[in-house]
């Protein structure tokens, strides 16, 4: 018997593969190997789908993602590339090309995007031993840059934005140590 987690689990590699625009419904359904009225008594319509795809996507990439410190974090992203392939942010994606005719995809991706930044400002916090938003914001932006360039890239750009992340946390605390 298929489960909607069956059908979401299906539909999440063919919408990465080909795009939100790019999928149609019967590729979903194709994929999910149900026939079209079991997958809209699962999981609704389009836009529901998708937004469960996001939500199940959402929880495997946290999951992935260390509680200590920059580094460790830098480091997941790169068995994450390893793992998934590097086709950029799969909720930008997502927003660019279906959430601004979806406001429940919209807001899925935008509470992806604070999570994540939370995230990075308790790694921060981690190594620094307090909170420093602005550097949680610089980490963060080379998190999300490095997840781009991997795309043409490699994981030569994750390696290089690890490195930029190492640098500015030494910098903070070294001037943390120096305010002492």
């Amino acid at each position: 018997m298929v489960s909607r987690a069956d059908i979401i689990a299906s539909s999440e590699p063919v919408l990465d593969k080909y795009g939100f625009s790019g999928t149609g419904m019967d590729s979903l359904i194709k994929a999910a190997e149900v026939s079209s009225r079991t997958l809209y008594k699962h999981v609704g319509g389009r836009a529901s789908l998708i937004a469960g795809v996001l939500d199940a996507r959402g929880e495997r990439f946290f999951s992935s993602l260390p509680n200590g410190g920059v580094t460790e974090l830098f480091a997941a992203l790169a068995d994450w590339v390893d793992t998934e392939g590097a086709r950029g942010c799969f909720f930008l994606r997502a927003l660019s090309e279906a959430g601004h005719d979806d406001p429940a995809i919209a807001q899925r991706v935008m509470a992806h995007k604070d999570e994540l930044a939370e995230h990075i400002a308790q790694c921060v916090e981690h190594d620094l031993g307090k909170p420093d938003r602005l550097l949680g914001l610089q980490v963060l932006v080379l998190f999300e840059g490095a997840t781009h360039a991997a795309v043409y890239r490699g994981k030569d750009a994750l390696e290089a934005a690890g490195v930029a992340a190492a640098v500015l946390l030494q910098t903070a605390c070294r001037e943390a140590a120096d305010l002492k």
